[in-house]
């Protein structure tokens, strides 16, 4: 059994609101797992190729202009904006959770973190429950990356 396979998997957005509101310093990265990331010691650039001093991740805290609305709903628009990586990026990649330092910025002015101790796997319901909790919102939003 890899360490991938011993991580427990968050199966809600309500589980993953909680985690994030107990612990802000959280992120989020899309691949094939802490297992085959820990490994390469950094992202890739993928336009340039270029090898990055920590792996790429998103933030999942709240920023403090968010105030009073839901966790749940800032976490979902975390989520949805990058939904479209497993299309991208082909099988097997799907999102964790990490805790990790922030040690720059990567070329699309991502965090770049190193020190990374996974925490959890998200679930594709979280994908699904964060897609539905976007659409409620009426606004015209879509993940980051839009079909041509």
């Amino acid at each position: 059994m890899s360490t991938d396979d011993a991580l427990p998997v968050l199966h809600t957005l309500g589980e993953l609101g909680a985690l994030v509101r107990g612990e802000p310093d959280l992120y989020v990265r899309w691949s094939h797992g802490p297992h085959a990331d820990l490994g390469a010691q950094g992202s890739r650039d993928d336009l340039t190729g270029v090898r990055m001093p920590g792996l790429s991740a998103n933030p999942l805290g709240v920023e403090p202009w968010w105030e009073d609305r839901p966790v749940e709903l800032w976490v979902a628009r975390r989520l949805h904006d990058y939904s479209h990586l497993p299309r991208e990026k082909g099988p097997g990649v799907r999102p964790w959770v990490l805790r990790g330092q922030e040690l720059g910025r990567g070329p699309d002015n991502e965090p770049l973190v190193r020190d990374v101790e996974p925490v959890g796997w998200i679930d594709e319901r979280v994908i699904k429950e964060a897609r539905t909790a976007v659409d409620r919102q009426g606004g015209d939003w879509g993940p980051l990356r839009r079909a041509p």
